[in-house]
C-alpha cells in the first residue's frame, strides 16, 4: 500500500498535470482539499488513488515497487519546490 504522509502538496500542485484539470479550483489547488486532507477521500477520483491506478493502468508496464518509487520521487520533488523553512510557500 502506498504510504502517504498527508502533507497535501500533491493536491496543491494539480495544475502541473492536465489529468487533474477538472479538480482545479482556479488557483492550481484541488477543490476538495481542506487543510491538508481530501474532503472526498472515500470517493476521490481514480487518479488520486495510487494503488488502484497501478492495478488498472500500470501493472503490465512496471513493478509496483517501481511505480511507488516514481510516486515517492514526485512527492519529494514537490516538497522541495514548495517548502521554505519547514513551511508551505
Amino acid at each position: 500500500m502506498f504510504k502517504c504522509d498527508k502533507c497535501g502538496i500533491c493536491c496543491r500542485n494539480i495544475w502541473k498535470n492536465d489529468i487533474f484539470k477538472e479538480l482545479d479550483r482556479g488557483d492550481g489547488v484541488c477543490k476538495y482539499l481542506e487543510g491538508n486532507l481530501c474532503s472526498v477521500y472515500e470517493e476521490r477520483p481514480l487518479f488520486c488513488r495510487v494503488d488502484e491506478c497501478y492495478e488498472i493502468f500500470f501493472k503490465d508496464k512496471m513493478s509496483k515497487e517501481k511505480f511507488y518509487e516514481i510516486n515517492y520521487n514526485i512527492c519529494k520533488t514537490l516538497k522541495k519546490e514548495n517548502y521554505v523553512s519547514g513551511k508551505i510557500k
